[in-house]
Parts: structure tokens; sequence; C-alpha cells
């Protein structure tokens, strides 16, 4: 058993116990592996947000939120290459945080070597980037998320700056650039405002009423809009 079938094996395992305990020998004999062994295993899956408590004593043991966890990915070498390039582009974006949080949990549940060879294939692909340019605000990622009225502080491209009041209504990604698609109070309309012209974003505690995004309010000249798919959800 390969160490990323043994974190996906440990998380059914406690899952199927829970909410009741197994320690880490019980464990290791399940899994014919040392209780040092198990329990690096149950460290990383920790590291990567896997929701399991330890309780110490004679009758202590590992548990795991079961209603608030899924098993590990077991991701292939390429498939975990693909997720890291993918996670890679977005480093100038205003999800940086969390693609940062979440390449990190895709290497502690990664065995060694498929680890050693993800980096090093990983080592080879370059992405080809404007100097001098600015990383969006990262509280623009929570903004959508959120449904809060966004107060921003702006710079257009020809260098005017205003402050006006947003309501969050989606993203455009282009290259490098991320814009925020938001129902601008102060223009009483949709508009795209390019992540690293945003100056300042302070979230206020207002709900914004509920508006629904046309692709027609966009009024985007070139291209063509393709929605970000999560699995199988259309």
């Amino acid at each position: 058993m390969t160490r990323t079938d043994r974190l996906y094996a440990l998380v059914e395992e406690l899952r199927a116990a829970a909410p009741g305990r197994r320690s880490a020998r019980w464990l290791a004999d399940r899994f014919e592996v040392s209780t040092r062994t198990i329990e690096r295993d149950l460290s990383a899956l920790q590291a990567s947000g896997v929701p399991i408590w330890a309780d110490a004593g004679r009758a202590g043991g590992y548990t795991i939120d079961a209603a608030h966890t899924l098993p590990p990915l077991g991701l292939t070498v390429d498939e975990a290459l693909a997720v890291t390039i993918g996670l890679g582009q977005l480093a100038r974006s205003p999800f940086r945080e969390s693609a940062l949080s979440a390449a990190r949990k895709i290497e502690a549940v990664l065995g060694a070597d498929e680890a050693r060879r993800t980096a090093g294939l990983a080592a080879r692909v370059h992405l080809l980037e404007d100097e001098g340019r600015t990383d969006a605000p990262a509280v623009l990622a929570d903004a959508l998320g959120a449904n809060r009225v966004v107060h921003l502080r702006y710079r257009d491209a020809a260098g005017a700056e205003t402050v006006r009041d947003v309501e969050p209504l989606g993203y455009i990604g282009k290259g490098q650039d991320w814009y925020l698609v938001a129902w601008c109070r102060l223009r009483d309309g949709v508009r795209a405002f390019r992540g690293d012209r945003v100056l300042e974003a302070v979230p206020t505690g207002e709900r914004p009423p509920a508006r629904a995004l046309r692709a027609e309010d966009l009024a985007i000249p070139f291209g063509e809009l393709r929605p970000v798919s999560f699995g199988s959800v259309d």
C-alpha cells in the first residue's frame, strides 16, 4: 500500500469509526506499519486541514468529524502537476492566499516519491508575467462569498482616482488580470474593476440586494466568457 493509499484508508477508517476513536497502535496494526508512521500520517492529514482530533490517555485515540470532511484526494503525479500549475497561475490574483494553502495541503497528502516527482516537473514549468505589476488585494477574494458591499478606492487606466461603494457580482480572469465585476453605486450600473488598480478595498457590513448578472451587461468587446466548472455541477 502506498502512502497516498494509506492516507485515504486512514480517513475512511476514522470516518467509519466516528464518533468513536482509534488508537495509534490499533491503526498501526490495522495497516501493518509502525506507530510512528501512523502518527506522521495523521499529522500530515491534520496539516492538510482534515478535522482529526487526538485524546490523550489510555482510553484516548484519534477521531474525525465525519460530517465536515472528505477523504484525501488520490492524485496521480500528472493530476498533482496540473493542479499545481493551476494554483500557481493564481499567485498574483485575489485568491493567492487560498491557492497557496491548497498547494500545501496537496503536498501534505502526496507520498514522498510523488511529491518529489511533482516538484521536479513543476520546476520545469514557467509563467511569463509583466514586470512591475502589483497584486490584487486579497480582500477581493472574500467579497463575493461574504455577500457584502465593498468600499473601493480605485485608479482607472487614465490615472484618475475615485471612491465608490460596489456590490460584488462575480469575477473575470484574463491572463494576469483579474476583474471584480460589481454593481457600482457611483455609476449606477455594472462595472469591472481590474484588481491591480484597486488601491483599497474595505468590506462593509451592508448586505446588497439580489441582482442578476447578465453577459450583455458586461459589454466585453473581445474574447469569449467561459464559466469555471466544478466537477459535474452544471
